[in-house]
């Protein structure tokens, strides 16, 4: 689970204005971290069925709002993948 510290921190991170906490950005950013944290657990736990299933469901959801972001403002979108680190 991702601790409110590290949320706080991509919040201020990705907010567009300073009372920004839900934006399709922020989410995304909120997203990469708990994607990350799971993806580490499931390296020690191979057999977490229900956790590899979630880690999927939040891919596609950042998946979505990636594509929500890219349709409406093309370099926002561009920015946003160099920051996080993702792939294309």
């Amino acid at each position: 689970m991702i601790t409110s510290v590290k949320k706080q921190a991509v919040m201020t991170d990705l907010q567009a204005h300073k009372t920004d906490t839900g934006s399709a950005a922020v989410q995304v950013g909120i997203a990469t971290e708990r994607i990350k944290e799971l993806t580490e657990h499931l390296k020690v736990n191979k057999k977490d069925f229900a956790a590899r299933r979630g880690l999927l469901q939040l891919v596609g959801q950042r998946k979505r709002h990636l594509q929500y972001i890219a349709a409406h403002d093309g370099q926002a979108y561009l920015d946003l993948i160099k920051k996080l680190g993702i792939r294309r």
